[in-house]
């Protein structure tokens, strides 16, 4: 049993550590995520690993977001990624990378999609 009462002491830090992966999802304008930010960088719109470099605490933080040995894939398998409300929003044709849109940068994947919606 834990300090404070807590009996799964590792399930606990799990879902403490999984609140700050969503946390950075979410609150990229809050301080936290500034301060990270600063410290580790961003690299294609995400907060980069450093390696070696980082803290033990962020070293957790980037297995459980990518699915590492701490917590499996769990975290990954449980978020739902929405972009605006789903009602006007297009995969093929919405420019995503560059501000071009998939069907011209991968043009024939888009010609084999059956679902060009």
């Amino acid at each position: 049993c834990g300090g404070l009462g807590v009996t799964q002491v590792r399930e606990f830090n799990l879902a403490l550590l999984g609140k700050w992966c969503w946390r950075m999802l979410v609150d990229r304008e809050g301080l936290w995520f500034r301060v990270l930010a600063a410290r580790y960088g961003v690299e294609k719109g995400r907060l980069r690993d450093r390696g070696r470099r980082g803290s033990l605490w962020w070293k957790e933080i980037t297995r459980i977001r990518e699915g590492g040995e701490l917590g499996g894939s769990w975290f990954g398998e449980h978020v739902l990624k929405r972009v605006g409300d789903e009602s006007d929003t297009y995969f093929w044709t919405d420019p995503w990378v560059d501000m071009i849109p998939l069907c011209v940068r991968f043009g024939r994947l888009f010609d084999l999609a059956e679902n060009k919606l």
